[in-house]
């Protein structure tokens, strides 16, 4: 997606998306938003063995989606953003599932753009944008969520 969706290309970079506030990111932060959520969400439903082997399995598709470089880069970044959402995740789901939510999703965020900008790109331009870009599904998924456990009470 990085390398052919954008609303302009960067030459020899990737393919950018405006994400707010006057700020534009690589398009794959919108992928890597839901991922950090659906994690989450398996781990919910399945448990955290399933929602580890989604991780994993989720590098090996990144790896072979991508152009080498980018895909080394995304999968390192990937890898550790996941597993990052998931100790957040499950250190602090039995205090609200929406808090766990959003708290992991930033922190998933914030690694993940640090960690793919500076491997593939070797620097942090862009951060703003791809953290606000990611953390988009992530600020939907917890109020939803968080609408949800108030209207069961």
């Amino acid at each position: 997606m990085i390398g052919n969706v954008g609303t302009f290309c960067i030459p020899d970079g990737p393919c950018m998306i405006p994400v707010g506030f006057g700020l534009s990111a690589p398009s794959g932060v919108l992928m890597v938003g839901a991922a950090l959520v659906l994690r989450d969400a398996v781990q919910e439903a399945f448990g955290s063995k399933w929602a580890f082997a989604s991780v994993i399995l989720g590098v090996i598709i990144s790896y072979l989606l991508a152009d080498p470089w980018i895909a080394f880069a995304s999968l390192t970044a990937f890898a550790l953003s996941e597993l990052l959402d998931f100790a957040v995740y499950t250190y602090i789901r039995e205090k609200g599932r929406a808090l766990a939510v959003l708290m992991s999703g930033i922190v998933g965020a914030i690694a993940d753009s640090a960690a793919f900008l500076y491997i593939a790109f070797g620097s942090f331009d862009y951060i703003s944008g791809q953290i606000i870009g990611k953390l988009f599904f992530t600020v939907i998924v917890a109020a939803l969520l968080q609408a949800k456990l108030s209207w069961q009470k």
